[in-house]
């Protein structure tokens, strides 16, 4: 019995230390010592000590200690916060630093959530956005779309970071995924994985002196590479700017304030508020401004727009820097940090603070409305029928692997040829999908499409009828 109890004191001195650090000021550390967190400390070790010394088989105390941490963020119902394991930690560095292998998708586990007779609703794992020129990009995954299998297996039941563990995986192997997207349309998705470079920005300039800046996540050197397209649009003489946050899934907190910075000469960019003092924060612009104030601007945002990105849009919409066209934001308003733990392998993510825009607004679970809505047509009943039958077909991603590059007629011929086999879909939309999965198999695609896009469209007539 002695010999089974040496783990234990093992396992209360990192309890303990947990709870210490996770709470971070003195006002914390004296809740620790109150009366009444003292008892559940104390029956906490009792029942780990009762289960470790008297379940039916031996088990590993390392193991009741990470069930133990994983139950007490589960108990917070907070998606963005959790336990984390060692590779968890590593692949959360890898993707902060902007490389990671994957299929290249920025997800998250959807709330739970009661029907109208008061029972808990399935929670799957929803796809914030896909990251450009990967895997899942390539094969038509879009934001909001649910992940309700992986492999066959129900993401129900599974936290966030059980379901990243699954997509990730050895370079080349093949993850089959289950996506629904709206009420009824599922299909199957095969991903190859592969080792994913995170794209940050990317720049053109669009006919009538109009600059297109597309920033596709915020890393540590977005703010660097903002500057360089700056310059470029510059050196192209841009009379004036459209900057593009559609499926942008957010990053780093001081990146967004940095790139916001050069947009701005002085005035608050974001707040954070938390019940710590510590966390309390006000981030505001520096003197100097590298786009001027005078220069004509559009932010583009849709439901792919969270987190970091919705600071910057954001500001731009509170401060009157620039008008939002698109339809509202994801509405990830708050700010995680990570810690590793102290004498064990793995560590944490946990809220700390959520941000609020210049005007003192929180878009946690809300979003941010734009100035002007602008929504894709959406598909009749019939069409979202006929729409997962073309997909699970595999008929236009196996037109294009035959053709990579067809010449009009024969796109022409080929719509014709799936009307006839699909007539509930509209020409536009065949069309559309045939244009994207072109683009998707590009080496170096283009940067904007004024054909499809009716979101850029509307924001180009703006700016041209402005002048």
């Amino acid at each position: 019995m002695k010999e089974k109890r040496v783990p234990w004191f093992f396992v209360t001195g990192v309890l303990t230390v947990f709870f210490v650090f996770a709470l971070l000021t003195p006002a914390a550390v004296a809740d620790v010592n109150d009366a009444r967190t003292r008892r559940l400390m104390s029956l906490l070790q009792y029942v780990f000590e009762f289960v470790e010394n008297n379940y039916v088989d031996e088990v590993d105390p390392d193991v009741l200690v990470e069930g133990a941490f994983k139950g007490i963020f589960d108990s917070l119902g907070d998606p963005h916060s959790a336990y984390l394991s060692a590779n968890d930690l590593r692949g959360l560095g890898d993707t902060t630093a902007g490389e990671f292998g994957g299929v290249g998708l920025y997800i998250n586990k959807q709330p739970v959530t009661k029907g109208a007779d008061g029972r808990e609703m399935p929670s799957y794992v929803e796809v914030v956005a896909p990251i450009e020129d990967t895997p899942a990009y390539r094969a038509g995954i879009q934001a909001g779309d649910l992940i309700v299998k992986v492999e066959g297996e129900s993401t129900e039941g599974l936290i966030l970071d059980d379901v990243v563990n699954k997509l990730r995986g050895p370079v080349g192997s093949v993850v089959t995924v289950t996506i629904r997207r709206g009420p009824s349309f599922s299909f199957d998705v095969p991903l190859s994985r592969a080792k994913i470079q995170v794209p940050t920005v990317k720049q053109a300039v669009i006919p009538g002196g109009i600059g297109y800046l597309r920033i596709i996540q915020f890393t540590p050197h977005t703010a660097e590479k903002i500057a360089e397209a700056i310059d470029f649009l510059k050196a192209e003489k841009y009379s004036s700017l459209i900057v593009d946050l559609r499926s942008n899934p957010g990053g780093l907190l001081d990146a967004v304030v940095q790139s916001a910075d050069l947009f701005f000469d002085d005035g608050v960019i974001v707040s954070t508020k938390s019940r710590l003092a510590s966390e309390n924060r006000v981030f505001e612009a520096k003197p100097g401004v590298l786009v001027p104030a005078s220069l004509p601007m559009i932010v583009l945002v849709d439901n792919g727009s969270a987190s970091a990105s919705e600071i910057f849009a954001g500001a731009m919409k509170d401060r009157g820097r620039a008008m939002l066209f698109g339809t509202k934001t994801y509405g990830k308003g708050s700010v995680q940090q990570v810690h590793a733990l102290p004498l064990a392998k793995g560590g944490f993510r946990l809220t700390m603070s959520r941000y609020y825009t210049p005007s003192g607004v929180s878009i946690d679970k809300v979003g941010i409305q734009p100035d002007r809505e602008i929504k894709d047509a959406a598909f009749t009943e019939a069409e979202t029928a006929a729409l997962s039958k073309l997909i699970e077909s595999r008929n236009i991603p196996q037109f294009i692997k035959d053709n990579p590059d067809p010449p009009s007629r024969q796109i022409t011929s080929f719509v014709s040829r799936l009307k006839t086999e699909f007539p509930d879909i509209r020409e536009e939309i065949l069309r559309r999908m045939i244009r994207n999965e072109i683009t998707r198999h590009m080496s170096s695609p283009p940067v904007y499409d004024l054909e499809y896009d009716t979101v850029l469209q509307e924001a180009v007539k703006y700016l041209s009828e402005k002048k």
